[in-house]
């Protein structure tokens, strides 16, 4: 173990952090800061309109990082409310030690949780490196994970309590099921293949292996509606839209425009 005094069991929600930086344009980014502004075009539509809508807002401005820029956005989109010397592992909820990042056993590293072989998109600067996705996670559970698609069930995940798996799935823990369905929603809208990658698309498959796609839809629906934003999930947003890439998930801000699209 790589540091046995940063580690400490987080549950559900979590508070926003008292130690970092307000944000710059709307203090919370709750769910109508930005309608008049940033989705003025947005607003009104549903269906594909609204898909249509939203690929063009989210796609437009966005600063793009490199693979070795994500290690420093990790630190801060995802730090520990609690601790600011520590971030949040997403499946494990485990805090640990920012300066733990590495591929070390029980170091932390970064998931990709629009696993990136479907799509074949690697760690390349675009839908690599889009830190909406990436989430640090520990070296052993990311490699549990691997780049299975998301359904209920399976066998308990070592290092992740409430996480489970099987041959062809992988569920996370309750307190995060909504944040993966919100991130794997973004992927779908903000890359459609216009932009020389893959048009990623979510469908009800979990065999899709490296076909641009993840499953299971229905079952991210459910989890998208479970789990509403919470303070934590909030707090990244902004500080996305902020310091990084200046774009947002859509889904965090408006969870009801899953529906919209998808049904």
């Amino acid at each position: 173990m790589t540091s046995t005094t940063a580690f400490a069991t987080v549950g559900g929600s979590t508070p926003p952090s008292s130690t970092t930086t307000p944000p710059t344009s709307a203090p919370g980014g709750g769910s109508g800061d930005y309608d008049s502004t940033y989705y003025a075009s947005a607003l009104g539509k549903t269906g594909p309109a609204l898909e249509s809508a939203l690929h063009n807002i989210i796609s437009t401005g966005v600063t793009k990082l490199s693979y070795d820029a994500v290690w420093t956005a990790l630190k801060n989109t995802d730090q520990d409310p609690n601790n600011s010397g520590n971030v949040i592992l997403v499946y494990s909820g485990r805090s640990q030690s920012k300066s733990t990042n590495g591929g070390g056993v029980d170091d932390w590293n970064r998931e990709h949780v629009w696993a990136k072989s479907h799509g074949d998109f690697g760690t390349a600067t675009g839908p690599g490196t889009d830190v909406h996705h990436l989430r640090p996670e520990d070296v052993s559970v990311n490699s549990t994970r691997g780049n299975k698609d998301f359904d209920n069930g399976g066998s308990p995940v070592a290092e992740a309590s409430g996480s489970y798996t099987d041959a062809d799935s992988f569920e996370p823990r309750n307190a995060v099921k909504g944040d993966v369905a919100r991130m794997i929603f973004y992927m779908s809208v903000r890359y459609e293949g216009g932009d020389g990658w893959a048009d990623l698309e979510v469908n009800e498959s979990t065999s899709n292996t490296s076909n641009p796609n993840i499953g299971k839809l229905s079952v991210l629906k459910q989890w998208n509606a479970q789990d509403p934003p919470d303070a934590f999930e909030k707090r990244r947003n902004q500080v996305i839209y902020d310091t990084y890439q200046h774009n947002r998930n859509p889904f965090i801000d408006h969870p009801e425009w899953v529906t919209s699209i998808w049904g």
